[in-house]
C-alpha cells in the first residue's frame, strides 16, 4: 500500500507542476488574471496534497486500510475540488459550461477534510506513544 500511496503522490505532484507551468505561462494570455489566481489554487490544493500522501506514504504508525480510505478521499477530493477549479478557471475556453458542476468543488474540499481527519483519528488513537 505505502507504494501505492508514495506512486499516486508522485504522479499528482508531476502533474502539479505541469499544471502550475501551463497556468502560469499557457494560460496568461488566455484567461484573466482573476482566472489565473483561481486556477492556481487548484494546483497548490493538489501539490499540498501530494506531500500529504509522501507523507502518509512514509508513515508506520497508520492503520493499512486508513491509510487506503485516506488515499481515496485524497485522489477523489483531488479531482473534485482541484479538477473542477481547473475547469471553472478555463470555462470561457471551452464549450462545455463548467458552471454546471460548480457544486463538486465544496465536495472534494470536504473529502480533503475528511481524509486530515482520519489521519488526526489514527493519531489520536496510537497507543505506541502514551505521553
Amino acid at each position: 500500500m505505502n507504494k501505492i500511496i508514495l506512486l499516486t503522490a508522485c504522479l499528482l505532484g508531476v502533474l502539479g507542476i505541469i499544471l502550475g507551468a501551463f497556468g502560469a505561462h499557457g494560460l496568461k494570455s488566455l484567461i484573466s488574471v482573476e482566472s489565473q489566481q483561481t486556477f492556481e489554487t487548484g494546483v497548490r490544493y493538489q501539490m499540498y496534497h501530494a506531500l500529504f500522501l509522501l507523507f502518509i506514504g512514509s508513515l508506520d504508525v497508520i492503520r493499512e486500510k486508513s491509510k487506503r480510505i485516506i488515499l481515496i478521499l485524497v485522489l477523489l477530493g483531488v479531482l473534485l475540488f482541484s479538477g473542477s477549479i481547473y475547469g471553472l478557471s478555463t470555462n470561457q475556453l471551452t464549450s462545455f459550461d463548467f458552471k454546471t458542476i460548480g457544486f463538486v468543488t465544496p465536495i472534494g474540499g470536504l473529502l480533503l477534510i475528511v481524509a486530515w481527519v482520519v489521519l488526526l483519528i489514527n493519531i489520536l488513537k496510537n497507543k505506541r506513544d502514551k505521553s
